[in-house]
């Protein structure tokens, strides 16, 4: 703004008190501050022009939807999260069951001893005759065990040695056609009625030592014949042939003796000798 300097101010006084415009009340005011002059509306600011509007505030996010309320649990479901839980001890012991389980049944199932001696030793063999007269001594091409049949055949163990010793070749050689029970019940066996018994004795060309040879007969008559080595008649014929404590076998293992020699070894037995002779019925 400028300032009027104050001798123009006093001249214009002068100047209107002269025309008679009351210059002295505008002298008298004279020492009165001059009024600001107005402002030109070009010099200033437009008083209309806004002040710079404020950026325009985000658009409020949009509120996010509500989720779906949850899927009701199916009854399968349910009855599970109802369902008692299981203790952890309880489980430790679930695991320990299979191993009782096997335990207890171990307990409960027998034992099989497993025969040693003329037995034990026999039943190994008997593989040589199994596939003529059958695995469990039912019979094939050769005459059945099983039942007590080869006892009916055979009433005393020093003729069936003395057969399978010798075999059907030595026996038709001989002119012997009954190598066993002369009256068997059923009829006698016949020499080479049914099928070729070979030869086995070890000092006759067969292919079994003595007391192995021995062995697989006493398999056959007390493992798969039947015969009850406590019973009579044949518990003194055990004893003396084919028990674990046999003198007989023990001789024939050593080989102090033979089958052919063996009456010489032990009294009161039927001679199976050197060669094939009839068989004989049960010893009185």
């Amino acid at each position: 703004m400028t300032e009027i300097p104050e001798h123009l101010l006093k001249r214009s006084r002068e100047r209107r008190a002269a025309l008679g415009l009351g210059g002295d009340d505008a002298a008298a005011g004279g020492d009165a501050p001059a009024a600001t002059p107005a402002v030109s509306s070009s010099s200033a600011p437009a008083a209309s022009a806004a002040a710079p509007a404020a950026p325009a505030g985000r658009a409020a996010a949009k509120p996010a939807a509500a989720p779906p309320p949850p899927k009701p649990d199916s009854p399968v479901v349910v009855a599970y999260k109802k369902r008692r839980r299981i203790p952890v001890w309880a489980m430790a012991a679930l695991g320990l069951m299979p191993i009782w389980v096997f335990m207890y049944a171990r307990s409960l199932t027998p034992v099989e001893e497993e025969a040693e001696g003329p037995l034990g030793l026999g039943a190994e063999i008997y593989s040589n005759c199994a596939s003529c007269h059958g695995g469990d001594g039912g019979g094939g091409v050769g005459y059945a065990f099983s039942g007590g049949s080869v006892l009916a055949t055979f009433p005393n163990i020093e003729d069936q040695l003395r057969y399978v010793y010798y075999g059907t070749g030595e026996y038709n050689l001989a002119g012997v056609e009954i190598y066993g029970d002369p009256n068997r019940e059923g009829g006698p066996h016949i020499t080479g009625e049914r099928g070729v018994m070979p030869q086995f004795g070890a000092t006759a060309g067969g292919a079994l030592t003595d007391y192995e040879l021995l062995s697989v007969v006493c398999h056959e008559r007390y493992t798969l014949g039947g015969a009850d080595p406590t019973m009579e008649p044949w518990a003194e014929e055990y004893e003396q042939w084919c028990s674990e404590e046999s003198e007989v076998f023990a001789a024939l293992e050593g080989g102090q003796y033979t089958l052919p020699t063996m009456d010489q070894f032990v009294e009161g037995i039927i001679p199976i000798g050197e060669a094939p002779v009839e068989g004989s019925g049960p010893q009185e």
